[in-house]
């Protein structure tokens, strides 16, 4: 008796839903494009759709609305994000799309200068730079921070997108695919801070490589459940391996090559301008304290080092950076402004300390990131861009919050050590001598690190499909 009320119960729920669910559809806008019935068929990647009836890519005209959201969660993914939406602006003129970074305040996203695209949400810039799980004091604050609160505030934000008929992009790790999954809109995932790298090749010491292999994949059992759903109908990771053990898994993930270097210049005619010195560039990230904290830790190891001949050191710093800050640590470390130098590569101020020359520029790495031999680096995303490039570096990694010493493992694992931690500053200057006089061996770290990273051109290719598969 109690299994047939139960039954009764689960039937009656049944009709209610179905019932609600017509009712929507009746209410719901409806989009003339063209085709008297959509029906179902086996793509690539198992989406539903009629191959034969799409329109061409390159014909989205302004007669098909699109409402579009795209949440993202951390500085590449921003970047990713920024790309998706100005080639989704020239491809679909009538589209409106929003940007939902729940990561700091989306600063970047101020460049596009359109009536159809607009950022939303409760924005905050956290202590640590972001939803901190690299160390328990950065998530603590964060916590104090409110950062809980505005998580619920921007989750029902997305949940009504559902009620106005929107497309999802996410871009990011398990919140941005959390919050697609539960919108109930049909979505996109890109997946950019995950590889399978960091467990397959290595050691296989740790108990994360044990749990990942157990799994087999750096993804979670979790996140690949929301993966299959049926309403994914784009599934693009950063790499070839970690798309081919989903798929393995029965979950239809693809890999067009890593976005992250379609940002970076590859050929830059002012580097004849400095191709007669040891060039170096110096990453210290775009988080502060913890920048300045990572670029007294370089300078400190600097000062001890004697180069062969004149060498000259980039620094190019993040738009917030507070120069005047950054000047009194370049004094402390013995470093004079050179008022009467120029390199001509468009550098703010040159310092000098022997044969060591400091150049100092805004938002100049995407300018300088091509033009060094090595990098000293402790940051996330331009290290990856630099490695990508040919660049081999070395990383020092401190008390965090972001840059910790299990984020440089980690890191160092990804990139197949063309990026390598070093734990004290010995470490690093012996490691930073091998790679100055040892030409040979710095081929090699930079061949893997651009291997590792792929080419450019990634972003074409997942727009691409995000409009086929996604969008039409």
């Amino acid at each position: 008796m109690k299994y047939l009320n139960r039954y009764t119960k689960l039937k009656f729920l049944e009709l209610f839903v179905a019932n609600f669910e017509l009712k929507l559809k009746k209410a719901a806008p409806r989009f003339e494009l063209g085709i008297k019935d959509l029906q179902s068929s086996a793509l690539p990647l198992g989406h539903a759709a009629d191959k034969g009836k799409r329109k061409p890519l390159n014909d989205l005209t302004s007669n098909q609305t699109q409402s579009i959201l795209i949440i993202c969660n951390g500085h590449g993914e921003d970047i990713i994000a920024l790309e998706i939406i100005k080639r989704l602006l020239k491809r679909i003129k009538s589209s409106k799309i929003e940007v939902l970074p729940l990561v700091g305040n989306g600063d970047i996203f101020n460049s596009i200068d359109s009536r159809y695209f607009r950022k939303i949400g409760y924005l905050k810039q956290l202590p640590s730079g972001g939803f901190s799980n690299q160390s328990l004091s950065g998530f603590l604050h964060d916590l104090f921070a409110g950062f809980l609160i505005d998580i619920l505030k921007n989750f029902l934000i997305v949940k009504r997108k559902s009620k106005h008929s929107y497309k999802i992009i996410a871009v990011g790790d398990f919140l941005p695919l959390f919050f697609a999954w539960s919108s109930g809109c049909e979505f996109s995932f890109i997946g950019t801070p995950k590889s399978d790298h960091t467990w397959s090749s290595g050691p296989d010491w740790a108990f994360s490589d044990f749990y990942h292999k157990l799994k087999g994949s750096e993804w979670d059992l979790w996140e690949m459940l929301l993966m299959k759903s049926p309403r994914c109908k784009t599934l693009i990771m950063r790499d070839d391996i970690t798309a081919k053990n989903l798929i393995r898994k029965k979950i239809n993930a693809c890999y067009f090559g890593n976005p992250m270097m379609d940002f970076v210049n590859y050929k830059n005619q002012k580097l004849s301008n400095i191709i007669a010195f040891q060039r170096i560039i110096l990453l210290i990230g775009s988080r502060y304290p913890e920048a300045f904290n990572n670029l007294n830790s370089f300078l400190d190891c600097l000062k001890d080092f004697t180069f062969a001949k004149d060498s000259l050191i980039l620094l190019p710093l993040s738009i917030n950076a507070n120069e005047i800050k950054i000047h009194s640590y370049l004094i402390k470390y013995g470093f004079l402004k050179q008022s009467g130098v120029n390199f001509m590569i468009e550098e703010d101020s040159v310092w000098k300390n022997k044969e060591k020359y400091i150049l100092i520029g805004k938002g100049k790495f995407n300018l300088w990131a091509n033009m060094a031999d090595i990098g000293l680096s402790n940051a996330g995303t331009a290290t990856e861009q630099i490695i990508g490039l040919g660049v081999p570096a070395l990383s020092l990694p401190g008390s965090g919050p972001q840059f910790t010493k299990s984020f440089a493992k980690r890191q160092s694992r990804l990139l197949g050590g063309s990026v390598l931690a070093c734990s004290n500053k010995e470490i690093l200057l012996s490691r930073f001598s091998l790679l100055l006089k040892d030409k040979i061996y710095r081929l090699e770290q930079a061949k893997i690190g651009k291997k590792r990273m792929g080419e450019a051109g990634a972003s074409k290719k997942i727009v691409d499909s995000i409009i086929f598969n996604l969008l039409c």
